[in-house]
């Protein structure tokens, strides 16, 4: 094997499989702004291929990041705000489910859907007619947003649970392993080479 090849081999290997032959949750991709989001240490591993859809249409904008707090009592942001297109529109479950909240919490609307497996999303604010037990299908309209949750911009915040811990709704919906960039072998021109013996 040349050397390249092998470099190739060795770098690949530890970022795709640990030993019981599980996926491994790599570092987050940036989202607008440059930044990073946190993930939570103890949240396991993201799913290595994305299977749920956005809950709203068209694809949104993420206004604020999963920024989630070094210790749980801390502040910080436990989902992402996600953009709307004006107030009103529907939001969308992201997976199948059942209804497992739907009231008020401090002063805001918000829906909770239970996916199974210890997974949980949160929806706010959304004003919702479905009742607690309801089971929805992936796609399903889960309820309206509402204003005030960003200001004047219409979004709504997206919190997911995997049993207590708050972690990255993005990890489901987008591939957040980072890219890895392998050498170009030695035999091929590079940009603006010549490939013609001298």
């Amino acid at each position: 094997m040349k050397a390249p090849a092998l470099l190739a081999a060795v770098l690949l290997l530890p970022a795709s499989v640990t030993p019981a032959g599980e996926v491994l949750s790599a570092g987050p991709a940036p989202v607008p702004g440059g930044r990073f989001p946190a993930v939570a240490a103890s949240a396991g591993p993201a799913p290595s291929k994305p299977s749920w859809e956005w809950p709203l249409a068209p694809r949104p904008g993420v206004l604020r990041a999963f920024d989630p707090p070094d210790k749980p009592w801390m502040s910080g942001h436990r989902g992402v705000d996600l953009e709307a297109t004006h107030d009103g529109v529907p939001v969308t479950t992201p997976e199948s489910g059942t209804v497992s909240f739907v009231g008020v919490v401090v002063d805001r609307p918000v829906i909770t859907i239970d996916h199974g497996n210890g997974l949980r999303s949160s929806f706010e604010p959304v004003e919702s007619s479905l009742a607690t037990g309801a089971t929805v299908a992936k796609g399903d309209a889960i309820g309206t947003l509402l204003p005030g949750h960003c200001g004047a911009r219409p979004c709504v915040h997206w919190g997911v649970r995997r049993g207590e811990d708050y972690v990255n709704p993005l990890e489901f919906v987008l591939d957040l392993r980072p890219s890895i960039l392998l050498p170009l072998s030695r035999g091929r021109p590079g940009p603006g080479q010549d490939d013609r013996a001298g």
